[in-house]
């Protein structure tokens, strides 16, 4: 009922002009780690959907997010720009949560939106997944995802407008849980109760919906299809249980994710003309959590600036797109990050942003489809958000970071506690080589100071979790 009637309106698109501008879809993952995909190095888990894609596709070993956790990195992508821009430099939580911790409710609807531009451009836009960006637990007048620029939206409790909120079934006989995080209390679009093992599901059939719809009415679509897996709470279906330790029941909503999401890659695939027209990317929004995904051989988890929190997987898929002679190519050169992939799509797209729009992030387009194995030629900022100075049991984590080419550089707020990695033949970060290069040290010390300052601030300096623990 609910995907019967959030989907009724998207078919009353007016037909575009019949050029070929590419369809575009954006798989974003939740708390994946860099090595969870088998085409990574995951031998506990097998992910056969996406490496089918990586190996018809293209493979990116140093791609990272704009933070190392949700809300920001979510922005960073959407944008193009970095989320502190936006004051948006933690996950969004309560109101007196957020402003404790110096950040805006929601991202603000004058942000540059990929969306709206590729819409404005003719592209039919759908958003189906986890929001993160307004409209949670108590925040209940953010504005709703289809004022970003998109035609149609279905969301989780992170989100406003029609919703998908998961049941919590610990298959054992204990009672069923509603897990809405407050939610179901803020009206605004109505609601649909899932076991949590099918939410994903549930998104990836509404995007198709929505893509079948699309494709009949001639429109080049956009979609974003990011599901609230592999994030914990970790419920999955019986048969996948085994011994329910916590990695155990990651592993099985991996896998379970995988297969929910193969139904739309095959799909795309099965069909000519979708198959040659579309570019399907696939990607994490941060780190694993402790104790549940991987990182791979990198220092780090889900909230650290080390790499561990904030370079993910990606992996490009598009037979019509990518040169057929680049399938299965795997770039381990390039450095790309997720604020590059707005004004990257705009270019494969064809689409030229307004003038008065200024991307942080840098078009790539020929690194994007495999012709180039070219960087983004600019250092790349990051700050800590405000509420992890101190997380998962890492005493005084670094405030500030920036990998500049084969460097990178992490500092506290003033730069002091600096330490360097040399990430060309260093990537775990195990040996900080500052004291041996004084020249770069003091290079990228002042570049990211300099960033820092042109950022608004959040209150990363003075907040305190409750109970007073260091930050």
């Amino acid at each position: 009922m609910l995907l019967a009637g959030l989907l009724a309106g998207s078919a009353a698109f007016s037909v575009g002009s019949a050029k070929q501008q590419p369809n575009l879809i954006m798989v974003l993952i939740d708390d994946l780690g860099w090595g969870d995909f088998s085409c990574f190095g995951n031998t506990a888990a097998r992910t056969p959907n996406i490496d089918r894609l990586a190996r018809e596709g293209l493979r990116f070993e140093q791609f990272y997010v704009a933070s190392p956790i949700c809300s920001p990195s979510r922005t960073g992508l959407s944008t193009g720009q970095y989320p502190q821009r936006w004051r948006i430099s933690s996950y969004l939580a309560n109101r007196d949560m957020n402003n404790a911790r110096g950040m805006a409710q929601w991202l603000d609807p004058r942000a540059p939106m990929l969306a709206r531009l590729l819409h404005a451009a003719g592209y039919a836009t759908g958003h189906f997944g986890k929001w993160h960006m307004g409209g949670q637990r108590d925040v209940g007048e953010a504005p709703l995802i289809t004022e970003y620029g998109f035609d149609a939206a279905l969301t989780n409790f992170e989100g406003l407008g029609p919703r998908i909120l998961p049941l919590l079934d610990a298959r054992n006989g204990t009672a069923t849980r509603k897990h809405a995080l407050g939610s179901d209390n803020l009206g605004r679009g109505e609601i649909t109760w899932q076991d949590r093992a099918e939410v994903t599901a549930s998104f990836t059939s509404a995007a198709l919906v929505f893509i079948r719809q699309s494709a009949a009415a001639g429109k080049p679509f956009y979609v974003n299809l990011w599901p609230d897996d592999v994030h914990s709470p970790f419920f999955p279906e019986s048969a996948r249980r085994g011994d329910a330790a916590k990695r155990t029941l990651y592993h099985a909503v991996l896998e379970t994710m995988d297969a929910q999401l193969g139904v739309l890659f095959d799909e795309i695939r099965g069909n000519p003309k979708l198959r040659d027209n579309t570019l399907v990317l696939i990607c994490s929004d941060n780190g694993p959590e402790v104790g549940a995904g991987s990182a791979g051989i990198f220092r780090g988890s889900k909230g650290m600036l080390y790499e561990g929190g904030i370079r993910s997987p990606l992996v490009v898929w598009g037979p019509g797109l990518v040169a057929p002679a680049r399938a299965g190519f795997v770039n381990r050169e390039s450095i790309v990050a997720t604020i590059d992939l707005a004004p990257t799509l705009l270019a494969i797209a064809g689409v030229r942003p307004p003038a008065e729009v200024a991307f942080d992030g840098v078009a790539l387009r020929d690194v994007l489809l495999g012709a180039s194995t070219a960087s983004r030629g600019r250092p790349l900022f990051f700050r800590r958000p405000p509420d992890r100075g101190s997380f998962s049991g890492v005493e005084n984590l670094p405030d500030l970071a920036v990998r500049d080419g084969r460097w990178k550089l992490l500092c506290e707020y003033d730069g002091s506690g600096a330490e360097l990695y040399d990430l060309s033949i260093d990537p775990a970060e195990k040996s900080n080589v500052a004291p041996a290069h004084p020249a770069e040290l003091k290079r990228l010390t002042a570049a990211m100071l300099d960033w820092q300052r042109t950022m608004p601030p959040d209150n990363g300096a003075t907040y305190r979790p409750s109970g007073g623990k260091k930050n």
